[in-house]
C-alpha cells in the first residue's frame, strides 16, 4: 500500500534516526515519480531529514532554513500527508517547536517521531522491518558519530568521479 522507499524512510527516521539516509532514500524516490514538484510531500518529509540531521550537527542555520521550507510545504500537503498515515496538523506543529530549538539561545536537539495518523502504516513499517532482518523499536538517542557526521565520513569517490565526468562532458560541447 505504501511505497517501499517511504517505509525505509519511515525506519530510518524512527528506528536508525540516519536523518542522512531517510533523505537520500525519499530524495530517490521523488526523483524518480515527481522530480518537478517542488512543493511535493516528498520534499518536504525530506526536508525535514535534512534539517534534523543539521540541528543534530550543530547547523542551526542550515536547520531553520531547512525546518521553515518543511513548514510552509507540509502545511499545503495535509492530505496527501494523511494518505501517508501522518497527522499533518501535528507535523506542522512538532516543526515550528524543532524550529524554535534550533534558533534559541542554545540550539539544543531532540529527535522527533512523526505523527502517525493510521496503525495500517505502523503495521507496514513493522513487515518491512521483518523482511529487512531489523527489530522496529523506536529509539530516542543516537550518539554514533558515524551517523552524526554520514555526509563528511562516507566514500564519494563515485560521486567525485561522476562530477569530473559530466564537467569533461560540457566542456566538450562548447
Amino acid at each position: 500500500m505504501y511505497p517501499s522507499a517511504y517505509l525505509d524512510y519511515l525506519i530510518y527516521f524512527h528506528v536508525e534516526r540516519d536523518y542522512f539516509e531517510c533523505h537520500e532514500v525519499l530524495e530517490e524516490y521523488w526523483k524518480e515519480h515527481d522530480p518537478k514538484n517542488r512543493t511535493s510531500h516528498w520534499v518536504g518529509l525530506i526536508q525535514i531529514a535534512v534539517g534534523l540531521y543539521h540541528h543534530r550537527r550543530g547547523n542551526l542555520n542550515g536547520a531553520s532554513r531547512m525546518y521553515d521550507k518543511a513548514i510552509k510545504i507540509l502545511a499545503k500537503n495535509k492530505a496527501s500527508l494523511s494518505e501517508l498515515g501522518l497527522d499533518g496538523t501535528e507535523l506542522v506543529r512538532r516543526l515550528v517547536h524543532q524550529k524554535d530549538l534550533a534558533t534559541s539561545t542554545n540550539g539544543a536537539f531532540a529527535d522527533i517521531d512523526l505523527p502517525f495518523k493510521k496503525d495500517d502504516v505502523l503495521i507496514s513499517c513493522q513487515k518491512r522491518c521483518q523482511k529487512l532482518g531489523i527489530n522496529w523499536n523506536l529509539q530516542k538517542k543516537i550518539k554514533n558519530e558515524d551517523i552524526i557526521h554520514k555526509h563528511i565520513l562516507r566514500d564519494r569517490s563515485d560521486v567525485i568521479s561522476e562530477r569530473a565526468r559530466q564537467l569533461a562532458l560540457k566542456k566538450n560541447q562548447k
